[in-house]
């Protein structure tokens, strides 16, 4: 395998286990870069652009990077927060009247993002035109009613995450979510990460294919089989986590260009694992030309833990942040410090602020792993290994 890029001395191990998941774990297509005190140390590229192609990933290629997006969408609200325009303990209705409905009306901004609002699922799925659409969603999450008493639980909202924080940020700043993102962090921060893809960049044809894949029979810990009662969640279409999966039905094409030019801040936005490891390095505090997202208390925040214990819609023991998932079991990041979100399939980027680490892992061979790919989970053993 020709790997392409550079790493700093002492970080090897990180080359190694990136050329071993090509080697071993399946991998076709993928990227991984490290920030550790603001400064790149890692930034690996390697194999094809497409999951199903022959052209080769170049420094610039970019990917659907599915949920990952949610922690780099949830820096919006944080950021609206850090400059007085958004309270995290007011109730969502402040902003938005029309999400009091169904009974909705106590839940707070705060139990938004840590997945405590009790609707990750729809009465009816949405299509993929109406999930994109910008109406449709928020519409229909403002209607539904919790399917358990907001705040004394979590959830993960899979799809249902999208139409809360675009609306919310829509309330409060008359602009997209992918918008603000792209005015106030991604631009000023210098990263190349979008929550709907502008045309310039889908003409540029620097995104990837991404596409299902079976691990080759090396890779034996990917088959490992999960625990039944996960198994059947996701088997039975009357459980909230096949709700919750469905609420776009059926799946939208991941690559097609009108689900990459739409905005959903829970599973489409688009990147490089270099704007990943700077974008989550600028959250924890000052990169290489002087950039920063979070104050130390907001970074504070975003690490500090909001919901833990048994999930309702992932069936395993899961915890969140403010908008972040917290290193735990179902999806182990470098410490119990880290703060970040994985994607389904593979992609993963965090932060930790102890280590003074921004992490970030992109592919187009996408598994069937949830919040902990076996790929992922390498590069990040042979980060700790360094450090």
């Amino acid at each position: 395998m020709d790997i392409q890029g550079v790493v700093t001395a002492g970080f090897e191990p990180v080359r190694d286990a990136f050329v071993r998941n090509f080697e071993v774990l399946g991998d076709r297509g993928a990227a991984v870069a490290v920030y550790r005190d603001g400064r790149k140390v890692v930034d690996l590229w390697g194999g094809t652009k497409d999951a199903d192609g022959t052209a080769p990933w170049t420094e610039d290629t970019a990917q659907v990077v599915r949920s990952a997006t949610k922690g780099v969408a949830a820096a919006v609200p944080l950021l609206l927060h850090q400059r007085g325009l958004l309270d995290l303990d007011a109730p969502v209705g402040a902003y938005w009247p029309e999400f009091k409905a169904g009974g909705k009306e106590k839940i707070l901004v705060r139990d938004l993002l840590a997945h405590r609002a009790g609707v990750p699922a729809l009465d009816r799925g949405l299509t993929a035109a109406e999930a994109a659409d910008g109406v449709s969603g928020p519409r229909a999450v403002a209607a539904q009613h919790p399917f358990w008493e907001p705040g004394t639980g979590h959830g993960y909202h899979a799809q249902t995450y999208s139409w809360l924080l675009s609306e919310l940020v829509l309330r409060v700043t008359g602009r997209t979510l992918g918008c603000v993102l792209a005015e106030e962090i991604a631009e000023p921060l210098g990263v190349d990460f979008w929550i709907g893809l502008p045309d310039a960049e889908a003409e540029a044809g620097r995104v990837g294919r991404v596409a299902p894949v079976e691990p080759p029979e090396s890779a034996g810990v990917l088959r490992t089989r999960p625990r039944r009662n996960v198994s059947e969640a996701y088997a039975d279409p009357a459980s909230l986590t096949r709700r919750a999966f469905a609420a776009i039905d059926p799946l939208p094409d991941e690559n097609a260009p009108a689900y990459r030019a739409a905005e959903l801040p829970a599973s489409n936005g688009i990147g490089t694992a270099r704007a990943l490891a700077r974008f989550y390095a600028a959250t924890i505090g000052v990169v290489e030309d002087g950039a920063r997202i979070f104050t130390p208390a907001t970074t504070a925040l975003a690490a500090r833990e909001h919901s833990a214990g048994p999930d309702r819609v992932l069936v395993v023991n899961t915890r969140f942040g403010a908008g972040y998932m917290l290193h735990g079991p179902a999806s182990p990041l470098l410490s119990p410090a880290s703060f970040g979100h994985p994607g389904r399939g593979g992609s993963l980027a965090f932060a930790d602020p102890e280590a003074g680490i921004g992490f970030g892992y992109v592919t187009n061979a996408l598994a069937k792993s949830v919040t902990a790919d076996p790929r992922a989970q390498a590069l990040v053993r042979a980060l700790k290994s360094v450090l």
